[in-house]
């Protein structure tokens, strides 16, 4: 996660290597750091080193990995020709690299030669089961052909290795949602919930989960994951704030005629209502009268 400082850094540098004012090598060195994509500028800004041999030797061994920053760039952009280049400078440099064989195998990828690619990424993983990146690759290329249900097999198996890696668990989440597979999304929340308590957007999308799942149980879940999205925010989560007034109601109809200890305490929708209705006013007045109307369809206002 690129923090404000960082991306304030970066969009000055940004603009002023845009407008011509320099600082090439240290844009470059910031996107690599930051781990974002400008894969355009680093293509144009890259090769542009690259290509004058004055500036390209004052690198020293920072130039290896320019090429390579470069030649991943290039792929991305479809500019194969400029990838094969700069992987070419790289083989020649470090024969026996099995980095430089990752890009060889990603290239393979990037010209749509997947079955040659498959067999580049099954050697390198034999050579290094643990390769983190040729993993991630293999979750890619099956995305990239639409098959999602090797993206799915392909996911599971890098969770069995690296348990701790938050966006493979939140990758393999929103692939289940997409195809409804709820049960399998909630098993993925709970992990990232339980590997970072704190982050908001987790709890919301699991309530969400919960919701859509269904059911007495689930939907007084889901209230309490909107409760604490609600509370790690600061209440500021308007979807949270409609998840518990969806959540009241719905528990409201599942509930009649149930025991009173099954039944729902009205409390947090007095206090999701009250905090809808001020944010509705301060932010929005003209649509004030829709939310009345929602809430009133709900029976909870």
């Amino acid at each position: 996660m690129v923090s404000k400082t960082e991306q304030s850094q970066l969009d000055r540098l940004e603009n002023q290597v845009d407008n011509g004012g320099g600082g090439d090598w240290e844009y470059l060195c910031l996107v690599r750091k930051l781990k974002v994509r400008r894969s355009d500028k680093v293509l144009k800004y890259g090769l542009a080193i690259l290509n004058d041999p004055k500036k390209r030797s004052s690198l020293g061994q920072d130039e290896w990995t320019l090429y390579e920053q470069v030649a991943i760039a290039a792929m991305d952009c479809q500019s194969i020709d400029a990838a094969k280049d700069c992987i070419k400078v790289l083989q020649k440099k470090f024969s026996e690299s099995k980095r430089v064989g990752r890009l060889e195998a990603m290239l393979l990828e990037a010209k749509g030669s997947w079955a040659e690619a498959e067999k580049a990424y099954s050697s390198l993983l034999e050579d290094n089961p643990l390769d983190q990146v040729v993993h991630k690759r293999r979750v890619a290329m099956a995305k990239a052909q639409g098959n999602i249900s090797g993206a799915i097999e392909w996911l599971n198996k890098y969770l069995e290795i690296f348990m701790a890696d938050n966006d493979a668990w939140r990758e393999l989440a929103e692939i289940y949602v997409s195809l409804q597979m709820y049960k399998q999304a909630a098993f993925c929340y709970e992990e990232l919930i339980l590997s970072q308590p704190t982050v908001p957007l987790y709890h919301l999308a699991y309530a969400d989960v919960l919701y859509t799942l269904g059911g007495l149980e689930n939907l007084q879940m889901a209230k309490k994951y909107y409760a604490s999205t609600i509370d790690l925010t600061g209440g500021k989560n308007t979807r949270a704030l409609f998840g518990i007034c969806l959540c009241t109601s719905a528990i409201g109809h599942l509930a009649k005629g149930r025991n009173k200890e099954e039944k729902d305490s009205p409390e947090l929708q007095s206090l999701a209502v009250t905090a809808l209705e001020k944010d509705y006013k301060q932010r929005a007045p003209e649509k004030l009268s829709l939310l009345t109307t929602a809430l009133k369809s709900m029976k909870i206002s």
